[in-house]
């Protein structure tokens, strides 16, 4: 009998595929990558057509020798890797490392694990596909060619450890103009002018909004123009001129995206993108459920397609037509749109609708949990039926002012009885629907509120997601490293989910605008990015792309190393005395984050563990609460008097003792919780606590 070869990218995939396929088939993980261009050096050779240099990844070798003593025993390879240009590539480099024949080597790739999904895919194993895998070659090579060239000057005329990249330096940009644009911005005065209003027969009044003059629309510019207004129209008579209703519909959401996801678990969960891609990854490889074993609950987590396939729409209308009705079930399959999405697989879904949040929630983390509610959601909503409403809007003319109010009721729930995301709530003002055209309304008076326009918001991890994929800057599965990436050199900061530019991002900012105005050019990167999909397409040979683009390159490089200036950025300076020589020390970065170091360096050595207060005393000592990581990263409280006094706690606490037992109380999610569990006082944070 013959013996079959599987090989995967993640361990965890090994035991789900392993159980959906028969004992003549072994399934082994190559751990991801097992080549790449070396770290040391560009891998990429200039001056012979850009050929590449693959290396094996140090501590590879040992996958690779098991690998390959199992290749000697099989007759047939499947190489079953993510099924996008990266795990194509991984796929092609695992045939290059082990040296696999062609006849002998397929390519399997499924959207989701699941056992239909597997054993389809290798009812249909195909060869390698190469335009894939040169897209990525493109990629990666342009990629380094940008970091390897631009980088070292950023070492030689501001400091070491900076780095430039093709779609970070972009994203840096984005978030630099965003600044500018809020520290240029003058705010303009403007009020709100409400009438209250009483129908004959009506127990309460109702507000209508001052909408214009004249039947045109005007804005209230300051106070003394609410005064002569509301001087005037005080006796003036108010009569409904006009009522019209209309049914509206709020569409149904598209099912997730990368994108779409990674926003919507900012703004619902409270996720990072790195974490959210990080659950979803656990969620896509499989989660050992009880009586199923390891079983795959989403589909592939990289994708900008919102398309989904015949069979789960199907299941999904079944589903919503036994728990709902038929009403409610959905009219069209949603296909992708939009010139930059890359249709290769479906849009993120559960793997089985019928596989419900609620009951496989002890088998999840809580994360897990909310992520795959979140999706599952989300998706059922997408095949469900638009929502309906029915909106009533009065026009109420007062001499020649126009004032307004609208109601508006809900006549069928449609998708919003599972998923309410982005709906505004709306209360239905009944009386408004029984008003008639040519009432006469009674004046009850005037509420007038001054108003400011407000600058455009700071960037956040999820709405600068948003303004790269609108922008086609990079792709589902670059979104997350590249933040990753500038957060942790330290280009910008968050703060309360907000993203700001530091010092440092800004002087590096300001050197690519001006150095290398096209690797930061928007439209620039996002035709790169068109031009990498001709290639996936096989339209364009993937070298075309660097002879396009290297040249002009590196004439920037070279003008810049000989006009560039050298940038001086001071360290930021603190309060704590160097007790060798008296000198104020000041914040430097390290592989492990901030420390404290003497700027006598390299006279004085002295360095000290940066303490970052939290503002809470310590409940045992009253000295002050820091913030701590242990040595695998995670963050703990203790207090800065360690080791002599031992405080600690994993969650932070507050500066608030528990009215109940006198004890201190710690923050947990939404909650004050008091730290002793057998006391059990909670409270709910303060709205503006939370």
């Amino acid at each position: 009998m013959a013996n079959y070869l599987v090989i995967v990218e993640s361990p965890t995939k090994v035991t789900s595929i392993k159980k959906f396929l028969g004992s003549r088939y072994k399934v082994m993980a190559s751990q991801g990558h097992v080549r790449d261009l070396p770290k040391s050096q560009i891998g990429i050779d200039l001056d012979n057509d850009y050929e590449p240099h693959y290396i094996t990844i140090r501590g590879k070798g040992d996958i690779l020798a098991a690998l390959r003593k199992e290749v000697k025993k099989a007759d047939k390879i499947y190489l079953a890797t993510d099924p996008d240009r990266e795990g194509e590539a991984i796929a092609w480099h695992l045939k290059h490392a082990l040296s696999l024949d062609d006849k002998q080597t397929k390519r399997v790739s499924f959207n989701e694990i699941t056992k239909d999904a597997v054993k389809e895919s290798f009812s249909h194993a195909r060869d390698i596909d190469m335009d894939m895998v040169d897209a990525q070659q493109a990629r990666r090579a342009l990629d380094r060619v940008v970091g390897y060239e631009i980088s070292p000057l950023l070492w030689a005329k501001v400091k070491r450890g900076l780095s430039a990249g093709r779609v970070q330096s972009v994203a840096l940009r984005i978030i630099a103009d965003r600044e500018a644009e809020i520290d240029a911005f003058i705010p303009e005065e403007y009020w709100n002018l409400d009438a209250s209003l009483l129908a004959e027969g009506a127990r309460k009044p109702f507000t209508a909004a001052f909408t214009g003059m004249k039947g045109q629309k005007k804005t209230l510019t300051n106070g003394q123009e609410v005064k002569d207004l509301t001087a005037r129209l005080k006796d003036a008579e108010f009569i409904i001129s006009s009522i019209k209703k209309n049914e509206r519909t709020r569409k149904a959401p598209t099912p997730f995206t990368t994108s779409t996801m990674q926003q919507e678990a900012s703004r619902a969960l409270g996720f990072s993108t790195a974490k959210t891609m990080r659950i979803a990854q656990q969620l896509y490889e499989g989660v050992k459920l009880k009586g199923s074993g390891t079983v795959g609950l989403i589909t592939y987590l990289r994708t900008d397609s919102i398309r989904i396939s015949d069979n789960a729409h199907k299941a999904a209308n079944e589903y919503i037509r036994e728990q709902y009705g038929d009403d409610y079930v959905g009219h069209a399959v949603r296909r992708a749109a939009g010139k930059n999405v890359q249709d290769a697989h479906e849009a993120i879904r559960p793997t089985d609708i019928t596989r419900l949040p609620a009951q496989i929630k002890e088998y999840l983390s809580r994360d897990q949990f909310r992520l795959y509610q979140l999706i599952w959601k989300r998706f059922t909503a997408s095949c469900m039926s638009d929502a309906r409403y029915e909106q009533t809007a009065l026009k109420i003319d007062a001499d020649d002012a126009w004032f307004s109010a609208t109601t508006i009721k809900q006549i069928f729930a449609g998708f919003t009885t599972v998923y309410t995301a982005g709906c505004k709530e709306e209360k239905t003002n009944e009386l408004l629907t029984q008003l008639k055209e040519g009432q006469k309304l009674e004046l009850k008076g005037f509420e007038s509120e001054q108003h400011f326009t407000q600058p455009p918001p700071h960037y956040t991890e999820a709405t600068l997601v948003r303004a790269l994929e609108e922008n086609g800057i990079g792709r589902p599965s670059t979104y997350a490293p590249t933040i990753s990436t500038i957060l942790a050199r330290r280009y910008i900061t968050k703060e309360k989910k907000n993203l700001y530019i530091t010092e440092i991002g800004e002087v590096v900012n300001d050197i690519m605008c001006k150095s290398f105005p096209d690797v930061v050019d928007i439209g620039f990167t996002a035709e790169m990015e068109e031009q990498l999909d001709e290639v996936a397409e096989g339209k364009l040979p993937w070298k075309e792309i660097l002879r396009r683009y290297w040249p002009p390159i590196k004439k920037e490089v070279e003008k810049a190393q000989s006009e560039l200036e050298h940038v001086k950025i001071a360290d930021e300076v603190t309060d704590v005395i160097c007790e060798k020589c008296g000198r104020n020390m000041v914040i430097k970065y390290g592989p492990h984050g901030k420390f404290l170091a003497c700027p006598g360096f390299p006279e004085c050595r002295n360095t000290k563990p940066y303490l970052e207060r939290i503002g809470v005393a310590c409940p045992l000592c009253g000295k002050d609460v820091v913030r701590k990581k242990t040595r695998k990263g995670r963050v703990y409280y203790g207090c800065e008097n360690n080791p002599e006094c031992e405080f600690m706690s994993w969650q932070k606490p507050v500066d608030k003792k528990c009215p109940q037992c006198g004890g201190y109380m710690i923050e947990r999610g939404n909650n004050l919780i008091c730290h002793d569990q057998s006391c059990g006082y909670r409270e709910k944070k303060r709205k503006e606590e939370a």
